[in-house]
């Protein structure tokens, strides 16, 4: 019992909080995306690609915030790239998107070098601090695990209520989602399918470099060759779970952030359970959360992955 309540503690809840943080961003974007009939598998890419920007901002600006919009600023850069063949050129949206993480895997190591003259790893740069909220960290239990934390972390629980507004309660949001559903009856009543999807694509861009600037300058202080380890793809597999609805997506993330989460707190207590199989639990809820996921018939836009010719 005493080795139980060393592992689900209080704590437990703001690690899983922490860990679910730049999955969620992802996830959020890929609601976007996906909800105006863009599929985007590349935020694995995006957020690997934000996260060496957002280093390589703060390092040369030594303000993190300013490599915060650097790492957006390199997420709008791919998004526009990936829009314009999936939109416009009407590419094949799996390939452009599998062409993005393949080019994140080479592009930062390549750019070390470049930059720093070693490979792997950047030195450390100015990261943005905890913020300490008095009302919250007063509660008891909770308080002292949800009353300081990154304000990145409060900014990604703020953009779920706006993101499920924006898309259900707007008539922004009824637009993009038509688009997604049945464009050409969209375009018949004279919504612009072309331009809702760039718009979507591009905040899809925006929330998930969002998530690679946490990992690399509030989680961490520096850039490691593939940090990401995968939580573009976890996103994605939240965005499925969730049925493509930012609450829904919120609760997937933090089902995988008590995963990861867990499996940190029981190395932590000693707990006798070999490393290796512990690291797999976030990638085997995953998985598992795919399998439910299609099992409960979730069903996505109706043009999710697309293309669209104007009439």
């Amino acid at each position: 019992m005493a080795i139980l309540a060393n592992i689900l503690n209080f704590s437990l809840i703001g690690s899983t909080i922490i860990a679910a943080t730049p999955i969620l961003y992802a996830a959020l974007g890929g609601v976007f995306s996906e909800r105006s009939g863009v599929l985007n598998i590349g935020l694995e890419g995006i957020m690997l690609i934000s996260a060496f920007s957002a280093v390589v901002g703060s390092y040369f600006t030594q303000s993190a915030w300013l490599g915060v919009l650097c790492g957006i600023a390199s997420g709008l850069l791919i998004s526009v790239i990936h829009a314009y063949m999936c939109i416009n050129l009407r590419a094949d949206q799996a390939i452009v998107g599998m062409g993005i993480n393949i080019l994140a895997l080479g592009l930062p190591n390549f750019l070390l070098l470049k930059i720093w003259g070693k490979q792997g790893l950047s030195p450390l740069v100015p990261s943005i601090p905890s913020l300490h909220i008095p009302i919250i960290a007063d509660l008891p239990y909770i308080g002292p695990s949800l009353g300081q934390l990154n304000p990145m972390v409060y900014l990604v629980l703020i953009l779920v209520p706006v993101s499920w507004f924006i898309l259900f309660r707007t008539r922004f949001g009824l637009r993009l989602r038509s688009v997604g559903e049945n464009p050409r009856a969209a375009e018949t009543v004279g919504i612009n399918v072309y331009l809702m999807r760039w718009y979507a694509v591009l905040i899809c861009g925006v929330y998930t470099s969002l998530g690679g600037a946490f990992l690399s300058i509030a989680l961490l202080s520096q850039f490691s060759n593939g940090m990401t380890a995968g939580r573009g793809f976890i996103g994605l597999a939240a965005m499925i779970f969730g049925r493509w609805n930012p609450v829904g997506a919120l609760l997937a993330c933090l089902l995988f952030g008590f995963a990861q989460a867990l499996q940190a707190s029981v190395q932590a207590a000693g707990v006798n359970i070999p490393s290796q199989f512990l690291l797999t639990l976030p990638y085997v809820a995953t998985i598992l959360a795919l399998v439910v996921g299609y099992a409960g018939r979730a069903s996505a836009p109706a043009f999710d992955g697309k293309p669209y010719e104007k009439a």
